[in-house]
């Protein structure tokens, strides 16, 4: 029951950082343009949903680890990502560029931190 409630606030608190980075900030839905930014070094984290392909997704961890960019793995399915960016479609990944005055960056564990650059 702890359990439960703790992961859902940490969700919350993810979806409130989430609505402000697509606020205020500079963001790439989708696995294409992810990978650009990636490849560009232009990334500063990387949110995978949870039922995205295995492939896709250690294809999008390996290009991360060589941008030294963070991953975040989204709990939710690409349904609950895309409601979480605020748009009525389903989103798989999605790459921060600038995270606005979101707190994003900061706080996710393993993310780029604000003023290093690859």
């Amino acid at each position: 029951m702890v359990a439960a409630k703790k992961i859902k606030k940490s969700n919350e608190s993810i979806n409130a950082r989430l609505a402000l980075v697509m606020k205020s900030g500079k963001y790439c839905l989708g696995y294409k343009q992810t990978l650009k930014t990636l490849r560009n070094g232009k990334s500063k984290l990387v949110i995978i949903a949870n039922n995205t392909p295995p492939l896709r997704k250690s294809e999008i961890e390996y290009y991360a680890m060589l941008a030294k960019t963070g991953v975040h793995h989204y709990t939710g399915n690409n349904n609950e990502l895309g409601t979480a960016c605020g748009k009525y479609f389903r989103v798989c990944t999605l790459s921060i560029t600038d995270p606005g005055d979101s707190d994003i960056i900061r706080t996710m564990p393993g993310a780029q931190p604000e003023g290093t650059t690859a």
